[in-house]
């Protein structure tokens, strides 16, 4: 096992342990194996575990294996703070207790605002205490280091990370989102501040992994027949030196055993030219799948209505890419989750962005056909909803 420095010097496996997708039972997770497992992943050097406290029945199943194997002082417990269901003062003190029962210590190594959209929603929880709430925690030692997990545009990622002295943050990264999402340039803009980068959805939700066009496995193939397209996945993350763990949603040993080995020849910039231009290859025959030929440059933003032009296009991709139900909720988590909306039907029909755009995009046209395409009654429910939600 490789391990990278946190903020603070202690070591980090570079895979980490997912523990959102334990297998399950009709009554909820499967004990005995997730024990089998989590033990065996332990074993092998991971030492980085990941839940929350939405993830039904994750945080106590990690918590019961590691109380019944003496096993809490051999890893880090990262869990999550459900912002989101803050409605008064003292909720964070309940929920941060039920957290710490379910997972039966008396700390969190890494404790996350879950989903944190933006500055603006940051501000708002300060103005509730959260903040004062957390370091007083973290004086105490009962939260180690405080972060957050991300879903939205780069330009929020940014001024999120500019917004508190974090000490780590997750993101969804992988060699498809390159360029959405926080993308490559908040990874460095995280990275430039000292803020480690813990990454989720490596393998797009196992699109990467198990789900590839044929002529994109092809290409992997050619080049290493034995090299799974996982492996490969995991590889283009581990070269990168701004990137402190990636999370793996393990649920085999067998994929346990195969991931270790990976993650023991995980080093920075062992990715031959030869192997980034497969990648590039890879990309290209994904991307002959999508509708709108956008790279996520982002020429084109800001948008004057703020439309996150770049963000709703990869949403819009993925239904084609992807599947329908991935689309709509990439387009629901990069539009509604943060103070104003940012979907298509904001545009004005202005064209500044079409005049910023190198590959030369009908930028007007495509937001038409993104609008008729999820702005339907189940998005309008949810665009009443959510920011409802966000508010409270």
């Amino acid at each position: 096992m490789q391990y990278r420095k946190d903020k603070y010097g202690n070591p980090v496996s570079v895979l980490g342990y997912g523990c959102m997708r334990f297998s399950q039972t009709i009554a909820g997770p499967d004990f005995k194996k997730a024990e089998a497992e989590v033990m065996s992943a332990i074993e092998a050097g991971v030492n980085y575990f990941d839940t929350a406290y939405i993830y039904p029945g994750s945080e106590a199943t990690l918590g019961k294996i590691l109380e019944q194997n003496n096993a809490r002082d051999k890893v880090n417990i990262a869990t999550k703070l459900p912002h989101y269901l803050l409605k008064k003062e003292g909720d964070c003190e309940k929920l941060f207790a039920e957290e710490l029962s379910r997972l039966r210590t008396d700390h969190v190594d890494y404790y996350l605002m879950h989903m944190l959209s933006d500055a603006v929603t940051w501000n708002r929880l300060i103005d509730l205490g959260v903040k004062d709430w957390l370091e007083q925690k973290k004086k105490e030692g009962v939260i180690r280091q405080i972060g957050f997990s991300y879903h939205g545009n780069t330009e929020s990622f940014v001024k999120l990370i500019d917004a508190y002295d974090w000490d780590f943050c997750m993101i969804q990264y992988n060699y498809l989102d390159e360029h959405s999402q926080a993308g490559v340039v908040g990874l460095k803009h995280a990275a430039s501040k000292g803020i480690p980068v813990m990454i989720m959805e490596p393998l797009r939700g196992g699109k990467l992994a198990n789900k590839l066009p044929k002529n994109a496995t092809k290409i992997f193939k050619k080049f290493s027949p034995d090299r799974a397209p996982a492996e490969w996945s995991f590889r283009w993350l581990w070269n990168q030196p701004e990137i402190t763990c990636v999370l793996s949603g393990m649920n085999s040993k067998e994929m346990i055993a195969e991931n270790v080995r990976s993650a023991s020849e995980a080093e920075v910039g062992y990715v031959s030219a030869e192997e980034q231009k497969v990648f590039a290859d890879v990309v290209k025959e994904i991307r002959s799948k999508e509708k709108i030929g956008c790279t996520g440059c982002r020429y084109c933003m800001p948008c004057p209505k703020g439309v996150d032009i770049p963000g709703v296009f990869a949403a819009y991709n993925r239904r084609f890419s992807d599947s329908k139900f991935e689309g709509f909720k990439d387009y629901v988590m990069c539009t509604l989750l943060r103070k104003n909306s940012t979907g298509a039907s904001n545009c004005i029909k202005c064209g500044k962005c079409e005049l910023h755009c190198p590959q030369g995009i009908k930028i007007r046209e495509e937001l038409d056909n993104v609008k008729k395409t999820f702005e339907g009654p189940i998005y309008h429910m949810a665009k009443a909803i959510v920011p409802k939600i966000m508010k409270q």
